[in-house]
């Protein structure tokens, strides 16, 4: 695959310093980094952005998330291994990155308000909203994903 861009984030520079900005506040908010982690991931998964991706996975594994779970995500809903809290976000984040089929469904909404308090379900939101932008740049121009992730765990799959 070839880049259409390479410089993108230097040529857009006053654009990107914002969205980085918003991925430090995500960072510190109340949300768990693997819980965020499993968001991007399962988005980036459904827009089909091998950058982000790789990425992600990266970033979980050195984070300490287990590879049978990141090998299990697209299969959250017939899996055992995610908590209620992280099936809200899961479905929220599969609800809003297909907004245009889903119309994020109240039942979707539902789950996240009986996991999330307040603040959360901001955080939440804006954190799907942010990796579906970052999907979109990345994908879109093609960038290309690193070719190594860092060494895996003992129960790795």
């Amino acid at each position: 695959m070839t880049p259409r861009m390479t410089d993108h984030m230097k040529r857009a520079k006053a654009g990107f310093e914002p969205m980085f900005a918003v991925e430090t506040a995500i960072q510190g908010s109340t949300l768990e980094p693997l819980l965020i982690h499993l968001i991007k991931l399962r988005s980036s998964q459904i827009n089909g952005c091998a950058f982000c991706i790789q990425m992600h996975v990266a970033e979980a594994l050195k984070d300490g998330e287990t590879p049978l779970r990141l090998h299990m995500l697209p299969a959250w809903r017939e899996s055992g291994l995610y908590s209620a809290r992280e099936r809200a976000a899961l479905g929220w984040t599969e609800a809003l990155t297909r907004l245009a089929d889903t119309g994020a469904p109240d039942e979707d909404w539902a789950a996240v308000e009986a996991a999330f308090d307040v603040d959360e379900r901001a955080w939440l939101t804006l954190s799907i909203g942010a990796i579906n932008l970052w999907n979109r740049v990345q994908a879109g121009l093609r960038v290309p994903h690193a070719t190594k992730l860092p060494p895996v765990q003992a129960d790795a799959a």
